[in-house]
């Protein structure tokens, strides 16, 4: 019993180094097939360039998970919760509430003044790009931390347990983004609750999925940086005086109205499981009396 507990972490710390070459080999290819200049410490991607390194990160870890999957886990790429059946629903949310968070965040800090519109600059390829680019990311990045890692910490831990490690995890993922801080951070480990709590539910990918794609793709529409990253924005806006209610240089994942909504978004998410768990406990107990009844 406990080897077989313990194979969950083991598989995760074994899937470090190969990580790093594997994928990392993948991204070396895809910068070079963009064109970016890798004698320059400090690049600055195109769009188009993001998009083709980001389309070589997937690839790599793809076929490293897959490794992984069919010899150590012995299962089914597809386990890794990618089973679309019924979840058309969890798609359709995810990407609802990813626009209804950012647009609130938005239009919450233009009435605060903390930012000040500038122009709208629409450009229909560089939108394409960006739908392609941002799911490439969570695809990428939800595969990696929820579809596996949470996966096997959950053999290993309590469900909540590994969802807080895989979290912090996440956080430190992007611990080397320029101008990040100790808020920052917090605000990233968050996000990873955020995404990991339906999925020690469902053990399905589809919602963190939308919503990793959602809550980037409206970030980046609206004129906030992800994470640090500027990326093509159909709305431009000012910062006056960067501070920890806009968020400053980070953009709105370093915010404190990003923390408001994602603690909001996890009590309604865990309530709504907890209920639901509730609710499925009763039906069985019914079940259970009227069957010793009869």
């Amino acid at each position: 019993m406990t080897d077989n507990k313990n194979r969950g972490w083991q598989r995760v710390l074994l899937l470090i180094f190969p990580y790093v070459i594997i994928v990392g080999v993948f991204q070396l290819i895809g910068v070079i097939c963009a064109g970016v200049d890798i004698n320059n410490p400090n690049p600055d991607y195109t769009t188009l360039q993001h998009t083709i390194i980001s389309v070589f990160n997937v690839l790599g870890t793809c076929l490293l998970l897959w490794l992984f999957m069919e010899f150590a886990d012995k299962e089914k790429f597809i386990n890794l919760g990618f089973q679309i059946k019924n979840r058309g629903k969890d798609i359709i949310i995810g990407i609802i509430l990813g626009l209804v968070i950012i647009s609130l965040g938005y239009f919450s800090l233009l009435f605060l003044k903390e930012i000040n519109y500038t122009k709208i600059t629409f450009n229909f390829k560089e939108v394409l790009l960006s739908i392609l680019l941002f799911t490439l990311v969570s695809a990428g990045e939800e595969m990696l931390f929820r579809g596996y890692i949470l996966k096997n910490l959950m053999i290993s831990f309590h469900k909540y347990t590994a969802l807080l490690v895989t979290s912090l995890l996440f956080a430190l993922m992007h611990g080397f983004n320029p101008n990040i801080d100790l808020f920052s951070l917090l605000n990233l480990f968050l996000g990873g609750i955020v995404l990991g709590i339906t999925y020690i539910h469902t053990k399905n990918l589809w919602f963190p999925m939308a919503l990793h794609l959602s809550w980037n793709l409206f970030q980046t529409f609206y004129g906030f940086k992800v994470s640090e990253q500027k990326s093509y924005s159909i709305i431009e806006f000012t910062i006056q005086n960067p501070n920890k209610l806009n968020g400053g240089e980070f953009g709105f994942e370093g915010s404190i109205l990003a923390v408001i909504a994602q603690i909001i978004t996890i009590s309604i998410i865990a309530f709504y499981y907890y209920r639901k768990s509730n609710n499925n406990s009763s039906g069985k107990t019914q079940l259970v009396q009227t069957v010793n009844k009869k």
